[in-house]
């Protein structure tokens, strides 16, 4: 049995590991005042343990995305007025930023468009709060939510994308541009990336940016899809 001194010393360690995870800032885009402080109230919730403080950013579409710091974005596409419009622009202005998206129950074909136009998280509107909390620090931690019934489906549409690209020759790449690559393979955000490489932020987009030129793709996903498929990684001999 542990004695009292042990477990009282437990907690503290506990809070100290946390203060040590930087906050993610999370922007917010909804139409409609109170679904914006639906979501605004999703963030009230303490980060679970061993995940990074969440810090709801509030604005203009344009501002969100004119922020370097912001690398996540929850677009609410029932009440943001353009729905998969609004994914596309944040697409194109920002390829590196990550998008949970909320939207219509049931429809496959609009859920599949939105992962491809950047989604990393995909709810719809009858989601409960813990719920979309949850699916916010699983985007954050680099992983997709998606319903399981269309993971294959969406899977099948990256890999034939992925088949007409083969055919034409695979790009040059960098050596750290390669490098870029392989950790965006391991699910690594921007901000670890550059930690990793001892690089800033705003070079590793620039190369994240430059990667998807190369190779036609539109957001991570499709990017980790094509360099498999492409084999712009070198696969490692293996030990014996």
């Amino acid at each position: 049995m542990s004695s009292p001194a042990k477990a009282r010393r437990q907690p503290a360690s506990t809070g100290s590991a946390r203060e040590t995870l930087q906050p993610v800032r999370i922007g917010l885009v909804a139409g409609e005042p109170i679904r914006l402080e639906g979501l605004r109230s999703i963030f009230d919730q303490p980060a679970a343990s061993g995940h990074p403080p969440l810090v709801p950013v509030i604005g203009a579409l344009e501002e969100l995305i004119a922020n370097p710091v912001l690398e996540f974005l929850v677009v609410d596409t029932n009440s943001a007025g353009r729905g998969l419009e609004t994914l596309q622009a944040v697409r194109r202005a920002r390829p590196d930023m990550r998008q949970i998206v909320i939207g219509p129950e049931n429809d496959d074909e609009f859920i599949m468009d939105s992962v491809i136009a950047g989604a990393r998280a995909y709810l719809d509107s009858a989601a409960s709060p813990e719920t979309v909390r949850m699916a916010i620090e699983i985007a954050v931690s680099g992983s997709i939510w998606a319903p399981r019934r269309l993971l294959s489906k969406l899977i099948d549409r990256l890999l034939g994308i992925s088949r007409s690209a083969a055919q034409s020759a695979a790009p040059s790449l960098t050596d750290r541009e390669r490098q870029v690559l392989e950790l965006i393979l391991l699910a690594r955000s921007t901000r670890e990336i550059a930690a990793q490489l001892g690089i800033e932020e705003r070079t590793v987009k620039a190369h994240i940016g430059r990667l998807m030129h190369k190779t036609g793709a539109e957001n991570r996903v499709e990017l980790s899809i094509r360099a498999l498929n492409q084999s712009l990684i070198p696969r490692k001999p293996a030990r014996s």
